[in-house]
């Protein structure tokens, strides 16, 4: 385990650009935190929103410093943002319309009906959810939740409903509403690659930094996530066309369907009786991600933009406010079209210019140094990337059209990481050689160029103690320089973990809820991921599924591919084991909460067959790892 190791003070020349930020974007501009701060009714007097088990999920005092001048370890421009973020409480959007801002990363929104309220993107825990629910009522009255919406598939927009309501109060008819597809993509996103999205979200979100002006001071898109329990209530019905309305507790809404740009299942909502547009993840005060650092699908910046320009033309003439579920509303006709324009153009050049660039022949780290935002879009704060970045949105649209290949056949066949350092260290005149060069470059400021060469030592000698504090060093200067909350957050954590060892994966979305959500089709999916092929190449199994009251499933390992069929037909092998069961107790066995054993002696279960087979076919899956490495091999 390393030595824990104070973090550093800013270097010179990370000193004198972030001073150099002040003098080129208007900080004078307070537009932004009038409106953050527009419509104030209170917040939570107890501070601290807590587990059952009395662990704190949210600090509502963790980023006070923030009300501070900003240091030399941080960017002003995220610095800024980061203090419009951290303004929390209950606010009025518009008259029957309030948000709770700052109980999580997202914002929870509340619509006043005839008989109760409707609750939009019940944040990312239950604990959170329910605490912005009990400051709406100190303030608004006890009314009872009547309709639930999820505006997409994040967890952060679903994961509180529990907090908020019940099954019971679905079973008596509170309806919960959300696009077309939510479901599917929530729990797939979640599930398939929840084990890796979650370790690296921990990087993105700073999990394990201190708050502070050398440590954790936002993620850009809001603070960071809470850490309860996520939970998923499946929607009651689905939004499946633009242009559908909807009626919910005599709240009248007119629905436009953007899937494929910030979630693949998403929708923006209009209020005809509010003048109001929810504008979901669409449109938020930054440049968004179009692939996120946690990791997800490469999402479409022609199609977002796109739907910009459809919201615009459906909704705008009867707006007066526009507001999202993260940061803070944009009030006035006028203001509403500017902004969502802006946003709109933001994405339409990214995806332009790269496109332009890549069949000029450049890479996409090329298209990423050479991109620069027209100078009116980099004038407006709303489209900083602050969460998103210009040189990760560029390689990701590069990825998009033409994959990780750059087409130089050097590139094709590269050694992987460990392979690789080693070979440089050798050709670089070993360790000692290396880490010489890299303290001058250090010193002369060039601390991108140190975390790159320095990474080869890392990887070849992982126990290689003054590689790793130089490092460190390295990473932190990186971090304390940049814009983007979330490459600040990953830069420190990499530097955290260099120095104190793994922290590991705090929030893990891929909770019971979740996993019970999956149908069969995904739960089956789930375990194929799970396979350990090499050590199965030689396996042939073949489970057969009768389903009390339902199909029959038959699930054959060969070839290290765990493959299902429905039915009985050529593609259904003949089973070495045949089962009969409810979905209740198959499900149970895919999900883990029983073993093989269990399920036999279980009176609804019959078994015909070699029994033993299913116990082999249970052993050939591998756990995956939530605490895997990143900045060391």
């Amino acid at each position: 385990m390393p030595q824990r190791t104070e973090v550093k003070p800013a270097e010179p020349a990370v000193e004198r650009a972030n001073a150099e930020v002040l003098s080129r974007f208007p900080f004078d501009d307070t537009r932004d935190l009038e409106d953050a701060r527009r419509g104030f009714l209170g917040t939570a007097a107890d501070r601290v929103v807590k587990d059952v088990d009395g662990g704190v999920v949210w600090d509502l005092d963790a980023y006070g410093f923030l009300d501070g001048q900003c240091p030399a370890t941080a960017n002003p421009s995220l610095w800024r943002q980061s203090r419009l973020c951290s303004e929390h409480g209950l606010f009025e959007v518009t008259d029957g319309i309030y948000q709770v801002r700052g109980f999580d990363l997202s914002n929870m929104t509340v619509v006043e009906g005839e008989r109760g309220v409707l609750v939009i993107d019940p944040l990312l825990c239950a604990e959170t959810a329910a605490a912005a629910l009990a400051l709406y009522r100190a303030h608004r009255g006890d009314r009872p939740v009547t309709a639930v919406l999820y505006t997409h598939s994040h967890a952060d927009h679903f994961g509180g409903v529990r907090g908020i309501i019940s099954d019971d109060d679905v079973a008596a008819g509170v309806p919960v509403l959300a696009p077309h597809g939510f479901l599917e993509h929530a729990v797939s996103e979640n599930v398939y690659a929840g084990t890796a999205m979650s370790r690296r979200a921990a990087y993105m979100y700073g999990a394990a930094l201190p708050k502070g002006e050398r440590g954790q001071i936002g993620a850009g898109l809001g603070q960071t996530t809470s850490t309860g329990a996520v939970t998923l209530i499946p929607p009651t019905a689905y939004i499946t066309r633009t242009g559908q309305t909807e009626t919910v507790d005599g709240i009248r809404m007119v629905f436009q369907l953007t899937p494929g740009t910030e979630a693949p299942a998403e929708l923006n909502i209009h209020f005809p009786d509010h003048a109001a547009l929810c504008m979901a993840e669409n449109a938020t005060h930054n440049l968004h991600n179009l692939l996120t650092l946690r990791g997800a699908q490469v999402r479409d910046p022609r199609v977002w933009s796109r739907y910009l320009t459809e919201a615009i033309d459906l909704f705008t003439g009867a707006s007066d406010v526009a507001f999202a579920s993260h940061h803070w509303p944009t009030w006035g006709r006028e203001r509403v079209v500017e902004y969502l324009s802006g946003q709109r153009d933001l994405y339409a050049y990214l995806h332009d210019q790269t496109l332009r660039m890549l069949n000029q022949g450049l890479t996409g780290p090329e298209i990423a140094e050479r991109m620069e935002l027209p100078p009116a879009l980099e004038r407006a704060w709303h489209t900083h990337g602050y969460y998103g970045s210009v040189s990760h949105n560029t390689k990701a649209i590069y990825q998009r059209y033409l994959g990780w290949f750059d087409g130089n056949p050097a590139h094709l066949w590269e050694h992987p990481p460990v392979e690789a350092a080693e070979r440089y260290v050798e050709f670089m005149g070993g360790a000692d050689e290396v880490l010489r060069r890299a303290r001058q470059s250090y010193a002369d400021g060039d601390h991108r160029w140190v975390a790159q060469v320095v990474g080869h030592v890392v990887f070849a000698d992982p126990d290689h103690a003054e590689a790793r504090a130089l490092q460190a060093d390295a990473l932190e200067q990186l971090g304390y320089g940049s814009e983007n909350g979330t490459w600040r957050n990953f830069y420190l954590m990499g530097a955290y973990e260099l120095r104190n060892g793994p922290v590991g994966t705090p929030t893990v979305t891929a909770s019971p809820d979740v996993i019970a959500a999956l149908t069969l089709e995904q739960l089956f999916d789930s375990l194929a991921i799970r396979v350990d092929g090499p050590r199965s190449w030689d396996a042939d199994i073949t489970v057969r599924w009768n389903i009390t009251g339902g199909d029959t499933v038959t699930m054959r390992l060969r070839n290290g591919v765990l493959t299902h069929v429905t039915g009985t037909g050529p593609a259904a092998a003949d089973p070495d084991v045949e089962i009969g069961l409810t979905e209740t107790d198959l499900r149970a066995l895919l999900i883990g909460t029983v073993g093989p054993a269990d399920l036999a002696a279980r009176d609804t279960v019959e078994i015909t067959g070699d029994a033993a087979r299913l116990t082999e076919l249970a052993g050939r899956l591998a756990a995956p790892d939530p605490d895997f490495t990143i900045v060391t091999p």
